[in-house]
């Protein structure tokens, strides 16, 4: 199947994934949206690979090395990058093509969103590293360099507000280095896009992690500006001129500045380097820029602690506070401790000073320990006391029926004040049952059920369904997206 043949809306292959939508296409192959019919019709995204080379073998080859190559992307298990599903090979007469299978995230990209925003400000875009980089550092982690990280690869999830990783660039260094190995066709070493991408990369077709931290600062600069890098950017003198177009904080700056290093050895050479050089801002892990879950978000500041002074040779009594931290006491006896020998204030020697110290510990010891004997005596006496005394026997206590045995409760009680009804909890509980003899695990069941039914309500966020009459019916499309699970599966029609 060559780059010009075009799946047509509503074919399916290997009667799994139905066609929807053409969303792209490249060197290697087109990318459509699908919906996966075998699996509640989810929507997915299949990448071709299918270049256009000269005779069957050669494409077979490459293929197989293409196949073998990207088996490293089903190890990327992270909730912001979307997961790997499968390679298919679809075969339609003498034509052949590969298709890289995965999740389909619904939500903007960044570049649409600076399209109607026009910029983003600088607290906006500290969230996005800070969402991000933790991303990066995961990906790297698992030995994958994006390799095209720009606003386009950047999508804003509808569901939760985070930003999600797409589009990886190492797909398209597999392909390139799949089909330069069989063919006679050179790799190429532009994989990535020009601006973003820093010059090891563009020309010498090497990429590291300082590389992708490169290509998210300019990301960054051109949220913040605006622009496009080539307004940014003097080619002929290799340097970055973005501060007549943007105005920040100078903390940010010089991080900006060291990730955009024309070195990558002058760069941070990993995610959690700059995560550690990041400044203290208006930051909430769970919150987005652009869906604010609190209003007043809190900011987090951190203060290095500051230098101690040198202690003077007759240091000045320090002044405690009421309820002084240990830190501040710490500090404090340390400023009071004599270097040497030397008199203090009033003339006392250190020696007479510490027997004085002593003296007083030992007169606190006394006050506290001399009555605690005292007391300790008198309850011991009163103890033998009252063991020599003989008590009258206390008399038998009636004998009471038992009580009658209570009714079961059923697994879900009735809150007061609720309106779940005795035959809404039964049908749960056949549910329950249902799901037992199938001998699903709970824990897989019910998220699957969930994530289906918030697929058909993505207004409720994912909000937890309560017992109020306001959300019976809520509560009854719920059961019944369980039940359609329960019986797409005992007919064997789908599987968790």
């Amino acid at each position: 199947m060559t780059n010009n043949s075009t799946l047509v809306a509503g074919s399916i292959l290997e009667n799994r994934y139905r066609i929807v939508r053409e969303l792209g296409h490249g060197g290697f192959g087109r990318t459509y949206l699908a919906e996966d019919i075998n699996r509640f019709s989810e929507s997915c995204v299949l990448k071709e690979f299918a270049p256009q080379v000269q005779g069957v073998n050669e494409l077979r080859k490459a293929q197989e090395l293409f196949e073998r190559e990207a088996g490293m992307l089903y190890k990327l298990q992270h909730p912001q990058v979307p997961r790997f599903r499968e390679l298919i090979r679809v075969r339609n007469a003498s034509r052949e093509s590969l298709f890289l299978v995965q999740d389909y995230v619904e939500g903007p990209t960044y570049y649409q969103l600076l399209k109607s925003r026009k910029r983003l400000s600088e607290t906006e875009v500290i969230q996005l590293l800070l969402q991000l980089l933790p991303v990066l550092e995961y990906v790297h982690s698992q030995g994958v360099v994006h390799r095209d990280i720009s606003p386009d690869n950047l999508i804003l999830r509808t569901a939760d507000g985070l930003p999600v990783l797409i589009d990886f660039g190492a797909v398209k260094q597999i392909a390139a280095n799949a089909l330069s190995q069989y063919t006679q066709q050179p790799a190429g070493t532009s994989v990535g896009k020009e601006g973003y991408a820093p010059d090891e990369q563009m020309r010498q077709g090497k990429a590291f992690p300082c590389s992708d931290l490169y290509s998210l600062a300019v990301t960054v600069l051109v949220l913040l500006s605006g622009k496009q890098p080539k307004d940014l950017y003097d080619s002929l003198n290799a340097t970055w001129h973005w501060r007549k177009e943007v105005s920040v904080s100078p903390h940010l700056g010089a991080v900006l500045d060291r990730m955009l290093s024309y070195r990558p050895r002058d760069r941070y050479q990993s995610a959690r380097e700059v995560m550690g050089a990041m400044p203290a801002g208006y930051y909430s892990p769970a919150a987005s820029p652009f869906v604010p879950v609190n209003p007043t978000p809190v900011p987090v500041y951190y203060t290095p602690p500051a230098p101690q002074p040198s202690v003077p040779v007759n240091p000045q009594p320090a002044q405690v506070p009421a309820n002084p931290s240990i830190s501040v006491i710490a500090t404090q006896a340390v400023a009071r401790a004599p270097a040497q020998t030397a008199p203090s204030p009033s003339g006392i020697s250190n020696s007479q000073l510490i027997w004085r110290q002593w003296g007083a510990f030992a007169k606190g010891i006394r006050v506290v320990l001399v009555p605690g004997i005292i007391i300790w005596i008198i309850w011991f006496l009163l103890q033998s006391v009252v063991s020599l005394v003989k008590l009258p026997a206390m008399p038998k206590l009636p004998e009471f029926p038992s009580w009658p045995a209570l009714p079961k409760l059923p697994n879900a009680p009735v809150p007061a004040g609720t309106s779940v009804s005795k035959t809404e909890l039964a049908r749960q509980e056949k549910i329950g049952e249902r799901r037992k003899k199938l001998k699903i695990d709970r824990a897989v069941f019910y998220p699957k059920v969930d994530e289906l039914f918030y697929r058909r309500h993505p207004e409720l966020k994912g909000r937890p369904l309560s017992e109020k009459p306001e959300d019976a019916r809520l509560r009854e499309e719920w059961m019944r997206v369980a039940e359609d699970l329960l019986d797409r599966l005992e007919r064997g029609q789908t599987k968790l």
